[in-house]
């Protein structure tokens, strides 16, 4: 089996509380920021918000709907989130305060184990082409959401 990673960051000029907590609710404003496609929705099947939340989430791929179940922790509560999914993808939010806590540098990654070969070789090159630009997205709608709630 082969490991990747792929990811994505951005400065958000908000406070790393109020952009962590965007992430943390499952139930409100994290289905808010998921760019569609390729995410296509999610549900909450346990907790929403930070650990120990479980998520059905739903993705459009090659015009298929995949469909995915993630436990949510919080190795470092207020900093690091984690969704683990049942199909062994490992995503990672990291949120890091800079200019004395008004904005925060966000990082989301996205760990998986695959095949080898020339299989793991187009999974890989498949999974970066959709998440690396959806991540680009979705950290540009966070930074749009929480402009909006400051309003």
């Amino acid at each position: 089996m082969a490991s990747r990673a792929f990811s994505a960051s951005a400065l958000i000029p908000a406070p790393p509380q109020d952009v962590y907590a965007v992430f943390a609710d499952y139930h409100h404003s994290h289905p808010q920021i998921l760019p569609k496609p390729p995410f296509a929705g999610l549900t909450v099947e346990q907790g929403g918000v930070g650990a120990g939340t479980v998520i059905m989430a739903h993705m459009r791929v090659l015009g298929q709907t995949q469909h995915f179940r993630a436990t949510v922790t919080e190795p470092e509560p207020g900093r690091v989130l984690v969704e683990t999914t049942d199909t062994g993808y490992i995503t990672t939010f990291q949120v890091e305060p800079r200019a004395n806590g008004r904005q925060s540098y966000v990082t989301i990654t996205t760990e998986l184990t695959g095949r080898t070969g020339l299989a793991g070789a187009i999974e890989g090159w498949l999974v970066a082409r959709m998440l690396r630009p959806a991540y680009v997205r979705e950290l540009a709608n966070v930074a749009a959401f929480v402009a909006a709630r400051a309003r």
